[in-house]
């Protein structure tokens, strides 16, 4: 799945809903990190967390 996390992909992390959606920032090995909405960048290990690819979301105004 880390093909698909490139930079500006949204996603959301399954364990942490509201946490809201996040925009890709960085994706380094198995380390990404996402800032979300609701709760700032975070660093999210892939090998622990798959997260969820949002397909047709637009990122919020926040990002």
């Amino acid at each position: 799945m880390l093909h698909d996390l490139v930079p500006g992909t949204i996603v959301r992390h399954p364990a942490q809903p509201d946490w809201g959606l996040g925009q890709v920032q960085s994706a380094i090995g198995n380390r990404v990190t996402v800032n979300f909405e609701h709760a700032g960048k975070q660093t999210i290990n892939i090998e622990v967390v798959s997260l969820d690819v949002v397909e047709e979301a637009r990122p919020p105004a926040s990002f």
